[in-house]
């Protein structure tokens, strides 16, 4: 269960990065255009819309990637570092 929380978490706040960006270009279209900045309700369910897409895909791709690391790994973080030996040129 720790996986699906990690992957809905990340997939949570990269879709309300890219929601809000989203709907801050929208609005700034629709002052070039206009030269008001209104908030029109397409705007939210599209707002909305792009959320809901990015949230399920960004899900889908982090459960993957949280659940091939704790496989490949045991759930423990492993940090390789490469020493400097005359063997890899360094």
């Amino acid at each position: 269960m720790k996986p699906n929380m990690k992957a809905c978490g990340q997939a949570m706040v990269t879709a309300m990065v890219n929601a809000v960006l989203a709907l801050a270009l929208m609005l700034l279209v629709e002052f070039a255009i206009s030269g008001t900045f209104q908030m029109a309700e397409p705007y939210l369910w599209a707002g909305l819309l792009i959320w809901l897409v990015i949230f399920i895909a960004q899900f889908w791709r982090q459960r993957h990637l949280c659940r091939s690391g704790v496989e490949r790994y045991g759930g423990k973080k492993r940090i390789q570092v490469k020493l400097f030996t005359g063997e890899n040129g360094g």
